[in-house]
């Protein structure tokens, strides 16, 4: 797998290398508390969002992520942030996570063309077997948006992860393979294509 910075772009969507300086381009999407509620991160201050971005970019230069900006292809305005990440190629597989958009740009094309490019990136161009996504077991929304473009339900990692207030959350588990992708492919070209 060549693991490498990369700008994938689409009608809706560009997803470019994350940089420390796109803290503060991003930070008024990420005021929005909504943002943060199921994520094992607590952002409330610019410097919180600086932390983020970099614990985000750190696990690059080691090959083991390739964290995005989310900007809209249209406006240029920074929206959110991507990542694929826990990349192990040995074992051909990945995780698409540490996922968020601002308000204005939720349930539109732009998440539906970010994960077509992340799934293409991780099974064309870096030859993944197998692609996961999680989410927090009460993030209902979450979990209808993964199913939705196609990838299997697996189960639940019980007691998993320690919220910032102490919560011990379940998280729900999701994958693609690769004997999967043309399918869902298919499905997300026909759901941009509505």
């Amino acid at each position: 797998m060549d693991v490498r910075e990369v700008t994938l772009r689409g009608a809706h969507v560009r997803l470019q290398p994350l940089r420390p300086e796109h803290a503060r381009e991003l930070w008024p999407a990420a005021q929005e508390r909504d943002v943060w509620r199921y994520m094992p991160t607590d952002v409330r201050r610019i410097e919180d969002l600086e932390s983020w971005v970099a614990a985000r970019i750190a696990p690059a230069a080691r090959g083991e992520a390739v964290p995005f900006l989310q900007r809209d292809a249209r406006t240029g305005q920074a929206i959110g942030s991507t990542s694929i990440f826990d990349i192990a190629p040995a074992h051909k597989r990945m995780e698409i996570g540490h996922t968020w958009l601002g308000a204005s740009h939720r349930r539109t094309a732009c998440n539906t063309e970010s994960k077509l490019l992340l799934l293409t990136h991780g099974f064309e161009a870096l030859g993944a077997n197998r692609v996961q996504l999680k989410t927090d077991a009460r993030n209902l929304r979450s979990q209808q948006a993964i199913a939705r473009i196609g990838a299997v339900r697996e189960g639940t990692l019980r007691q998993h992860t320690v919220m910032p207030d102490g919560f011990v959350r379940d998280t729900v588990m999701f994958s693609v393979v690769r004997a999967e992708w043309p399918g869902v492919r298919a499905r997300l070209q026909a759901l941009l294509a509505r």
